[in-house]
């Protein structure tokens, strides 16, 4: 009989491969799903407080834990439902087809400069306020988006289930969704949503470096410099406001041979993200090798979590 780390392995490549060839799920998707119930709760539960948020978010992240756990148990001694249920919930925490298309598109609608609709698709990239960014700004924030959501959607949920099973993969995709849901420093999110964040910092931890250590390695596929990548990985990732965000970025900047970084706006509120890299800005050539990096970097995150 085959072991449960092989079946959480074989798992791991099939959703992979199920989301490379399908992306996310077009109806009912069980990230927005759960997205939708965190969003019911927090109108209930909300208040301007450290110690309700934690409460909140220890709630939320633990039924979608204990539902992992649960699915663990009951698959424990049926080895075909283990790898079924393991290829289907890596392929809804997974997001690389998605950001790999989101990117594609905005390098097409720059190429073509069509600003306005460049602008408006920047919406499902990241949050960054887009309004009055020009080209050379859209392909930043685009680039920059490849580069922490290839951490955030691929690298880190591959490496949690390898470590995890299936408790990992749904309670790292819980963490990771109440962050861009009440992570950022709102007024309204401050202190509420300060457990959220903190606890999604944690998980990406580790991830985040050895995306940017995947990241270096990677950097010929896409005609770039591994000491260049290594270099500023290592002298500007501490410039970025986020302990992981800005590892990934800082990477991606030098693999790419460009400069990231810079102030950016976010539903009124602006953010100094240093200066990451060397190099001209990117543009619609460079955001689609970072797509190409991105899903090298995806590829080099599997193949560490199936070697576990």
């Amino acid at each position: 009989m085959v072991d449960a780390r092989s079946l959480t392995r074989f798992g791991l490549v099939a959703g992979y491969a199920l989301d490379t060839a399908l992306g996310d799920p077009r109806r009912g998707h069980p990230v927005a799903l759960f997205g939708r119930a965190a969003a019911a709760l927090e109108r209930r539960a909300w208040a301007d407080s450290r110690s309700r948020g934690l409460a909140y978010a220890g709630a939320c992240a633990g039924v979608a834990t204990g539902l992992g756990l649960a699915a663990q148990v009951a698959t424990r001694r049926r080895p075909v439902a283990r790898f079924v249920t393991t290829a289907l919930a890596t392929w809804t925490v997974l997001g690389g087809r998605g950001l790999a298309r989101e990117g594609l598109a905005m390098a097409g609608l720059l190429d073509s400069g069509d600003l306005p609709a460049a602008r408006g698709r920047l919406s499902h990239l990241c949050g960054r306020d887009a309004t009055g960014l020009d080209a050379t700004e859209l392909a930043r924030a685009a680039t920059e988006s490849i580069a922490e959501n290839t951490s955030d959607a691929v690298v880190a949920p591959l490496l949690w289930g390898a470590v995890a099973g299936l408790p990992g993969l749904l309670g790292y995709r819980a963490l990771n969704t109440l962050d861009a849901m009440v992570g950022h420093r709102s007024p309204r999110h401050e202190r509420f949503g300060w457990a959220s964040a903190r606890a999604d910092d944690l998980a990406n931890l580790v991830p985040s470096r050895i995306g940017a250590l995947a990241t270096v390695l990677c950097a010929p596929l896409v005609q770039g410099d591994p000491r260049r990548a290594w270099r500023a990985w290592r002298r500007d990732a501490p410039r970025h406001p986020s302990p992981n965000a800005g590892q990934v970025e800082a990477a991606f900047a030098g693999a790419l041979g460009v400069r990231l970084g810079g102030v950016n706006s976010y539903a009124g509120r602006t953010e100094d993200r240093g200066t990451l890299g060397d190099g001209p800005a990117p543009g619609p050539a460079d955001l689609r090798r970072s797509v190409r990096l991105s899903r090298a970097v995806g590829l080099a995150a599997l193949a560490a979590a199936v070697a576990r």
